[in-house]
């Protein structure tokens, strides 16, 4: 029935200029990112092509145009369902409003997967494969608590999250960091407490450069006494380092981010980012390609293991400015294993 109801999605799509498949009887698999500009998804691609390549699968990519839009990964859901899909792969943008879609794709037999970023409720796909990002906020806020604590130095802390959705990554790196730094968590479903003195504030950054320039800059009027800033991502280290050279202050101030990208790797050689959280998308895509390639053939979903669906597909901090007590990798290691 899939693939009956694919014929005729696929005319009324090809008339809208969307993308169908190219009629050679391959299964058809999808890939929603949140956007086709950050690198961490531009990797995650070329690593879902490549495998579907290997499984002989049909991969229809779509992205959001910037973090946060969810309507446009809405209309890639639909646009799959017309297409007859066996299944996709995701990396939501609203953790929450994203659901409805993803239940009727569910719906139409589709099998769905979760990359990078877990859905609310995490049952609403059939597994996640993701860092675990508590974890990999842990790990840069541990390693800046070591940092500092052998300087001697009080922390005023810059917090640059994603968007005001509270998306479930943001949240968990963020709280991650802070429980790494020490810090009260406060609300464990929100983006951390407000209150502790050692926060000068959050603001937002849509995790890109322009972003991060831009939330540094807002910050910094507001405290120019910051010395330590968390980023959600890479890009929005990029773009915080930009302002803080700007302000003269960008020898002065630690930077922690998460990604583990080549380009993030080689601003940890540099001196620009203290420490990363390496992540691992192609192993994500991978995974997530195999799962779909297992039920187009024999109807297999992934199994849970003790009622869970999540698979952490590991993080490892990389540094070259190693503390007591801190596991790391240096960039070396990095430029050799970014992204995997």
């Amino acid at each position: 029935m899939r693939r009956l109801l694919a014929v005729t999605g696929c005319v009324a799509l090809a008339l809208a200029g969307a993308a169908c498949n190219r009629g050679t009887g391959e299964p058809v698999v999808g890939l929603v990112t949140k956007t086709d500009t950050n690198p961490f998804f531009v990797t995650m691609k070329k690593g879902a092509e490549r495998a579907a390549g290997q499984h002989r699968l049909e991969l229809q990519s779509f992205a959001g145009r910037q973090d946060g839009d969810n309507e446009a990964q809405v209309q890639a859901i639909e646009n799959l369902i017309s297409f007859g899909a066996e299944g996709f792969l995701i990396t939501p943008n609203d953790s929450k409003a994203i659901v409805p879609s993803i239940d009727r794709a569910r719906k139409a037999d589709m099998l769905v997967i979760a990359l990078d970023t877990p859905v609310d409720p995490p049952d609403a796909v059939d597994a996640t494969f993701a860092t675990d990002n508590y974890e990999a906020g842990r790990l840069i806020g541990q390693w800046a608590k070591a940092k500092f604590a052998a300087g001697g130095t009080e922390a005023r802390i810059a917090m640059l999250d994603l968007n005001p959705n509270q998306v479930s990554v943001d949240v968990q790196r963020d709280q991650g960091f802070l429980d790494g730094f020490g810090i009260p968590n406060g609300d464990p479903g929100r983006i951390g407490d407000e209150n502790d003195p050692r926060i000068a504030g959050h603001d937002v950054t849509d995790g890109n450069e322009e972003g991060g320039r831009t939330a540094m800059e807002n910050l910094l009027q507001k405290d120019p006494s910051i010395n330590l800033v968390y980023t959600i991502n890479e890009p929005a280290a990029a773009g915080a380092y930009e302002a803080l050279k700007a302000a003269g202050k960008a020898q002065d101030v630690t930077i922690v981010s998460v990604d583990g990208g080549c380009p993030g790797v080689d601003n940890v050689a540099s001196g620009v980012i203290g420490a990363t959280s390496m992540q691992f998308p192609v192993k994500m895509a991978e995974l997530g390609i195999e799962a779909i390639n297992r039920y187009a053939q024999d109807g297999t979903r992934p199994q849970n293991t003790a009622g869970k669906s999540f698979v952490d597909t590991g993080v490892q901090l990389i540094t070259d400015q190693p503390q007591a007590g801190v596991e790391a990798k240096d960039s070396t290691w990095g430029k050799q294993n970014c992204w995997g």
